[in-house]
């Protein structure tokens, strides 16, 4: 890799003004000297466009783009990576802090990996300190096995910087799948990622997040999903993981869809959870979580989507 390649920013806004200017003085403030900042703006209303505008004729590498209309969060995050040109992504939203030499050391440590993320500190609306860290609840990852990412995931997208060959592999964005999650995925399938111990982003949890890791309290009407509408939702996200091209372990990955997809037609179903045993030093490598816990976890498998629907419980996790 040259000397301080080209960084390219995607920063994708909507509506985000109340904390978008902490943002982008961080974003200023970077110590690494080469970066261009590509914004998408999806049909703000409030102060964000005027705001950007400000940034953008102030500093030369802010480039501004505006949606025709509303993408919404995945689909605008895509059009901003296809904009930009740097040999190195880093994704960005629009209510974090960074810390000034984020990006330098992302650089530095980037090697042969294709991703590389970092840990980062949760921060109250305000900015100050909850006192957690990202590592404090998951086991940050670093390798090359993608069936670490089937079921749950440890990549943040305000964390990542990637190479442009990641890219070009991982896109489209899948429909209704976490962007983050998707290129960890992938990365770990066409070569290694790497977490960095620092805290190199304040993360601020609120209740317009686009994700709850705090269990925020939210509208429970829009984050509410019953048992058989998750496992639905986990069924389109294996068959997504099954349908990539180049999977590392193409028999395995189509395995774990298979012993899923049968679950939904059944009542109860040993093959997943035969596979989630065998494979659970992977699975469960990020969850903080007692042997107990996770063999109830394991357990749970064995349910089908028709006892579920039969005794219509809830749950009121977020994806």
């Amino acid at each position: 890799m040259i000397d301080n390649p080209l960084v390219s920013i995607a920063l994708c806004t909507y509506n985000g003004a109340r904390f978008l200017r902490e943002q982008l003085n961080s974003i200023v403030a970077q110590s690494y000297p080469n970066v261009e900042v590509i914004v998408v703006d999806d049909r703000s209303t409030d102060d964000t466009m005027s705001i950007l505008e400000e940034y953008a004729s102030r500093y030369p590498m802010f480039k501004l783009y505006r949606n025709e209309q509303n993408l919404g969060f995945t689909k605008n995050f895509e059009k901003a990576i296809g904009l930009c040109t740097g040999e190195l992504i880093a994704l960005c939203d629009q209510d974090d802090i960074w810390h000034p030499d984020k990006i330098s050391m992302q650089v530095a440590a980037m090697g042969d990996n294709l991703l590389v993320y970092h840990d980062s500190e949760f921060v109250h609306q305000d900015g100050s300190p909850i006192g957690k860290k990202m590592s404090d609840l998951l086991n940050l990852y670093s390798g090359s096995e993608p069936e670490v990412f089937l079921f749950f995931n440890c990549v943040s997208g305000h964390a990542i910087l990637m190479k442009r060959a990641l890219v070009s592999a991982a896109l489209p964005l899948p429909k209704g799948h976490f962007h983050d999650w998707w290129l960890a995925y992938v990365a770990t399938n066409l070569g290694s990622i790497l977490a960095l111990p620092q805290s190199l982003v304040k993360y601020r949890q609120h209740d317009k997040s686009d994700t709850n890791i705090l269990k925020l309290t939210r509208d429970k009407d829009n984050y509410s999903f019953s048992s058989v509408e998750k496992m639905q939702r986990e069924l389109n996200w294996l068959l997504q993981c099954a349908s990539f091209p180049q999977n590392r372990h193409p028999k395995f990955i189509k395995a774990f869809y298979d012993a899923y997809s049968k679950r939904m037609d059944s009542y109860m179903n040993f093959k997943l959870t035969m596979l989630m045993y065998q494979k659970s030093k992977a699975i469960f490598y990020m969850r903080k979580k007692s042997r107990l816990s996770k063999l109830n976890y394991i357990y749970k498998q064995v349910w089908g989507a028709k006892i579920k629907a039969l005794f219509g419980n809830k749950d009121k996790s977020h994806g």
